[in-house]
Parts: C-alpha cells; sequence; structure tokens
C-alpha cells in the first residue's frame, strides 16, 4: 500500500503565485482545476473554497495587486496628508511599480490573449476599485467647495479615473524605456492635467475626458 502524496494547506496568495508560476511556465492556463491542484499538492476543495475556477482566480490576481497597493499606501503615515492630487498620483506609483513586480504574467495574459473581451472580463474586479477609489477623491474634492455648480459629478469622475488607467496601462505596456522612466513621466503628466481640468470647470461630459487621454502624446 502507497503512501498518499502529502498536500500543504494553502492560502489564497500561495495558490495564486502557483497558479502565476504554471502560467509563465506553460505560457496558458492548466487543463483543469483537477490536474493543477495534484501537481502542486493543493487539496481540490481547499481551490475552491477560495476561487469558484480560473477565471475567478484570474480576476482575484488583479483584485489582489490592488489590495496590496492600498495596503502600502496605508503604511504611509503621511498619505493621509496628501491632497487628492498626491493621492492619485501616489496610488499610480504604486500600482504600476505592483504591476512591474508582475511585469512578465501581465504581459502575456493581456497581449497573449487574442480574446480581447476575455481579458477585459480580468478587470472588472480592479475596476469597481479604481472607480471606488476615483469616487472617493471626487466626494472629498466636492466636501471643499462651496458652489454646487462647481462641485463635480462622482460616477463621473470615478469613471474618469478608471479611462485614465487604461491608457496608463497601455503606455507601460509599450513603454521599453530603462526602469520605466517614461510611464512615470506619463502618470505625472496625466494626473497633473486632468487636475488642471478640474480646477478650472466640472466635466459635462466623460468624451471629454476621453478626448484628453487618448488625444495627449506623451515624448
Amino acid at each position: 500500500m502507497t503512501a498518499k502524496a502529502s498536500t500543504v494547506k494553502s492560502t489564497p496568495d500561495a495558490i495564486i503565485s502557483r497558479f502565476m508560476n504554471y502560467v509563465l511556465e506553460h505560457g496558458e492556463i492548466p487543463v483543469s482545476v483537477y490536474k493543477f491542484c495534484k501537481e502542486n499538492k493543493i487539496k481540490e476543495e481547499e481551490f475552491y473554497a477560495f476561487f469558484g475556477s480560473f477565471q475567478g482566480l484570474e480576476k482575484a490576481i488583479w483584485n489582489t495587486f490592488y489590495t496590496k497597493t492600498e495596503t502600502l499606501l496605508l503604511k504611509n503615515k503621511e498619505y493621509e496628508q496628501y491632497d487628492n492630487r498626491e493621492k492619485l498620483l501616489t496610488f499610480f506609483y504604486t500600482f504600476f511599480e505592483m504591476l512591474t513586480l508582475n511585469r512578465s504574467y501581465v504581459l502575456l495574459v493581456l497581449e497573449g490573449n487574442k480574446d480581447r473581451l476575455k481579458s477585459l472580463q480580468q478587470l472588472s474586479g480592479l475596476r469597481r476599485h479604481i472607480r471606488a477609489f476615483g469616487k472617493m477623491l471626487a466626494e472629498d474634492r466636492n466636501s471643499e467647495r462651496q458652489n454646487q455648480i462647481s462641485k463635480f459629478t462622482p460616477g463621473l469622475i470615478a469613471e474618469g479615473v478608471w479611462v485614465q488607467f487604461l491608457f496608463l496601462l497601455k503606455f507601460w505596456m509599450n513603454d521599453s524605456s530603462a526602469g520605466f522612466e517614461r510611464t512615470d513621466v506619463a502618470i505625472e503628466k496625466s494626473v497633473n492635467t486632468v487636475f488642471e481640468v478640474f480646477d478650472r470647470a466640472p466635466f459635462d461630459s466623460i468624451i471629454d475626458f476621453g478626448k484628453f487621454l487618448y488625444g495627449e502624446r506623451m515624448s
């Protein structure tokens, strides 16, 4: 009678790490949850306790990028004293540093996936997080404005921050500069320009914001 292969008590982070390693080594997701768990000595019921499918796991990876970024921001005792411009700048700088640490995986799952809709589906949870962050910034800024006419629509700004993120994500993916210095410049330029627009007048349409983002030429 042979001994049953031992399994290791798994955590969401451990499963995510093993999944990302598998994708990087094989260039694709595993054939099945059963095979993935068997090869990594994970109890299948533990996998399903955290993730309903590989698709759910892929979304969780992007959520984890966000939550780890948020944790780093909150560890900075000065962060809460920043104004909204500094908060958004710091968020983007930190988030793209997180992506850079996982660049090979990010490029593989976004560039290597011919189904663009599926790629965007991975980001659905991240979109909720970033929109909530943008909405918070807008509501905080509105609380400082006495004139009702000059206040922003939080939902509009939330969507604008998400569109800005997609613009920066595409820029970062195509950036070949040392240390991704051009992405840092793009972040600073885009955030500064957006807040200049914020200070002049509220947006009447998200289209105006989109025109700025996609029309801007970063050198």
